[in-house]
């Protein structure tokens, strides 16, 4: 039989007895309509045509399949739908075997798990990712995978998201054996994949003289019943508080839970069920936005008009703890690096600084001594500037002041060879003054990293006036290579995230002193799902940050704006957060968690006093609405300004640098989902309190009059 299209994304052809389907739907052979739609069609032609006696399911290019179509949530179903594929291929009266390759992701591992047989190359991936979506399995993955993993195994991989290696798959029970390493590398493309199925195909049907047995994971009984129910109500103890706010976690249990209590079909409709409750949540809209967002904000307009310059080797000048943790980044990225510092006092405890996460490494057992050798000799520091001579790229993380920053860069200037990257760490600065100290601000860009450097993904891009675009260009392709998510911001005080910052920290001090207490505040912001609240984060950055930036920022302040100095009293009694063991909170004998303040409550209503403030109850509710009201707000104006491209790259900076719930998507697309006529009403109420702060954005006001949302305008990039 010749290859036979049965649909756009789905061949077949007849190898001796054995009905080959092949998926081809680049990039990633997503299952989409087309492959639904071709699978089906192919397994319906295996069953009735005679010469076929085993069917085996191949796909093209890399990967097996990476999961559904995640552009087709959210709209009009279009059949069949993947669990009747997936059931389709385990009513095949045929043996079905699955030869994975690449990654079986989400509904790829689903069809792979309706096959009877499972074999993978070495390199394989296999997950149940969808919960990182707001989601949960919806083709079988909740009924399949507890009969063969065990249902407590199967319920901890599809809440962890994460996926495993063929190793692991094969012990787990979810493979059935591993190609050989040496045949797998033997050929390109599938070849590895299709000779291997074929063999194994041909073996099963070796077996019996009247055919291989068809084994469907669906007559399997789940062992222990009893006992499987008892972990699962532990489990889901545990996973209502890690996972607080969260819907879909739970529903991956109640799903399991019925592979346990129910017949295979009952349970089956149940999955379908909850899984289609899933895909109505808000959550899960929230959850593909950030997906679809972290992909989109490498679209930058210099990434059309240059390519990257070489960087094959990487400086940091500054050995405090930015500056440590951004040069174990670049070590981590396979980088030569050299610190430089002012003095031998200095560069010794930024050579410590750098040591300590790599001792700590290797105390947890993530790292051997081996690892730490090697990736520290390629570690250098040094005193002198004339080490730069010939260094690629150089990365200032001094002291936030710009008087010194300047004098750094009228150094590298002097030092660095023609062509050299030179980038700022700043997290407020104006970089084109930076720039202009220098002879070559084409040369210079802003890279804010955030602390710590080394594990925090977020990297914020700052681009200058005249800096050149393959600055722009080798900027991101650093990110790329430090596993860093990099956002594109302009120049101004605070760029996109710490500008914004600003504006609901300001919110949040007015409640403050209005009569939420700080405590309440962070409470409220926690409920609303972030990780902590805007005091504990003080506490944890360290008061006298915010401290500096005030007084710096207190000659142009406008004098009719209201100022809140409760952190200032803070700060003049010496107690800077966790570091100095008291801020906003407590911290006893290095606590890492604080406690409530009797003090700081009596400094916030002396403050009331003094101002004639009679304090007044918000609920938590009150509460956010203020805080996202100044958030989103500002975030129209960040937009307005140019400072970020598109709101989908403010969503990224405050999901990756801030904390902001993932669930929601982001600060500008939470805005879309209340509704941004809602987020204006209250501005608007808010103003008749304080018209100069709650100031509505020209934008905001311009999108609710012409009834468009953030989300038209994310294709600015």
């Amino acid at each position: 039989m010749a290859n036979e299209n049965v649909s756009p994304a789905v061949t077949t052809q007849l190898h001796g007895h054995v009905l080959v389907i092949t998926v081809n739907n680049p990039p990633v052979n997503a299952l989409s309509a087309a492959v639904r739609q071709g699978l089906f069609a192919a397994i319906e032609q295996a069953d009735a045509e005679p010469d076929a006696k085993a069917v085996l399911i191949v796909s093209e290019g890399k990967t097996f399949i990476a999961g559904a179509d995640i552009r087709e949530f959210g709209k009009p179903p279009v059949l069949p739908s993947l669990p009747e594929v997936c059931n389709r291929i385990e009513a095949c009266n045929k043996p079905v075997v699955a030869a994975l390759q690449g990654a079986a992701l989400g509904g790829g591992l689903e069809v792979a798990l309706g096959a009877h047989y499972r074999l993978a190359l070495p390199a394989v991936k296999v997950g149940l990712p969808e919960v990182d979506l707001g989601l949960m399995p919806g083709a079988g993955g909740t009924q399949r995978a507890p009969r063969l993993m065990g249902v407590k195994a199967a319920a901890e991989f599809m809440l962890s998201g994460k996926p495993i290696g063929a190793q692991a798959a094969l012990q787990a029970g979810l493979i059935d054996r591993i190609v050989d390493t040496a045949n797998a590398a033997a050929s390109d493309g599938n070849r590895p994949a299709l000779d291997a199925g074929l063999a194994y195909a041909n073996e099963l049907l070796g077996t019996q003289a009247t055919g291989a047995p068809v084994r469907r994971v669906r007559d399997i009984a789940i062992p222990d019943p009893e006992a499987a129910l008892v972990d699962l109500t532990a489990l889901a103890a545990d996973t209502a508080k890690k996972s607080s706010g969260l819907f879909s976690p739970l529903k991956i249990i109640e799903a399991v839970r019925a592979s346990v209590e129910l017949p295979f079909d009952d349970g089956m409709a149940l999955e379908r069920r909850l899984f289609l409750t899933c895909i109505d949540s808000p959550q899960r809209a929230g959850l593909i936005h950030a997906f679809f967002a972290e992909r989109e904000v490498s679209k930058v307009p210099e990434a059309r008009a240059a390519a990257p310059r070489a960087v094959d080797s990487l400086a940091i000048i500054g050995g405090g703890t930015m500056g440590a943790g951004i040069a174990v980044a670049a070590l981590d990225a396979g980088l030569p690096v050299v610190m430089v510092e002012r003095d031998a006092d200095s560069i010794a405890r930024g050579v410590a600084n750098v040591t300590k996460v790599y001792d700590g490494l290797v105390a947890k057992g993530r790292m051997t001594e081996a690892q730490k050798a090697a990736t520290l000799a390629r570690f250098k520091s040094s005193t002198d500037y004339a080490d730069l001579a010939n260094t690629d790229l150089v990365i200032e993380a001094v002291f936030e002041d710009l008087a010194v920053k300047k004098a750094v860069f009228q150094q590298l200037d002097k030092v660095c060879k023609p062509g050299a990257v030179l980038a700022t760490n700043t997290s407020y600065l104006d970089i084109d003054a930076i720039a202009a100290s220098t002879s070559r601000p084409q040369d210079v860009i802003g890279l804010h990293f955030f602390s710590p450097a080394n594990i925090m993904k977020l990297l914020e891009i700052v681009v200058p006036a005249q800096v050149s675009a393959d600055v722009v260009v080798t900027a991101f392709e650093l990110a790329k290579r430090m596993k860093k998510v990099p956002v594109r911001a302009g120049v101004c005080d605070g760029f996109i995230g710490n500008r914004i910052l600003a504006t609901y920290k300001q919110a949040a001090d007015y409640m403050m002193e209005d009569g939420a207490s700080p405590y309440q505040i962070d409470a409220a912001v926690r409920g609303f799902g972030y990780p902590m609240g805007p005091c504990q984060v003080t506490d944890l950055a360290g008061g006298d940050i915010g401290w500096a930036t005030r007084k710096r920022r207190a000659a142009t302040r406008d004098p009719k704006a209201r100022y809140v100095e409760i952190a200032d009293r803070i700060c003049e009694r010496g107690w800077f957060g966790q570091k100095t063991g008291r801020g906003f909170y407590l911290y006893p004998q290095g606590a890492r968690t604080g406690q409530p303040d009797p003090e700081v409550l009596a400094i916030v209503d002396a403050e009331r006093a003094k101002k004639g403030i009679t304090p007044r109850s918000f609920t938590p509710e009150e509460i956010m609405r203020r805080y996202m009201a100044a958030m989103v707000n500002e975030g129209a104006k960040v937009l307005a300004d140019g400072i970020a491209l598109r709101p989908l790259d403010i969503d990224v900076t405050f999901l990756y640098g801030y904390g902001f719930p993932r669930f929601r998507g982001g600060p500008m697309k939470h805005a879309d989902t209340v509704g941004l006529a809602n987020i204006l009403a209250d501005i608007r109420a808010f103003a008749q309190e304080d018209p100069l702060f709650w100031q509505p954005a020209p934008l905001l006001e311009k999108l609710v009059a012409e009834g468009k949302d953030f989300a038209s305008l994310n294709q600015r990039g």
